[in-house]
């Protein structure tokens, strides 16, 4: 028997929550500031951020009750939020990083 997984939002304001324990497509309990439940749509690792909502291109990326980044492209309800659709208001290279390692994909090594 598969228990639903969960994720915690830490401020109302916030537009992901954090998962918890890795989670599959499928639902997912939402803790903390707001409670209910959301479809995820793709696997997500404990720790990553889904979105509670659509998140709009360019939009503000809300954790903590503050920015952390910008939407670097439409962002569905349910979808993993990370390096791959999220970018930082300070560091323009940030949409460069690969999603899996960090690693920045526009170096060049010899």
């Amino acid at each position: 028997m598969n228990a639903v997984k969960r994720c915690f939002q830490i401020d109302s304001r916030d537009n992901v929550a954090t998962l918890l324990e890795d989670a599959e497509q499928g639902p997912v309990e939402v803790l903390g500031a707001t409670r209910g439940g959301i479809e995820i749509a793709e696997p997500i690792e404990m720790g990553h951020k889904v979105a509670l909502q659509a998140i709009a291109e360019g939009a503000l990326v809300m954790k903590y009750g503050v920015p952390i980044g910008i939407a670097a492209r439409a962002i569905l309800r349910g979808e993993w939020v990370h390096l791959h659709n999220c970018r930082s208001q300070v560091d323009q290279r940030s949409s460069a990083f690969d999603p899996h390692s960090g690693a920045a994909t526009d170096a060049v090594y010899e």
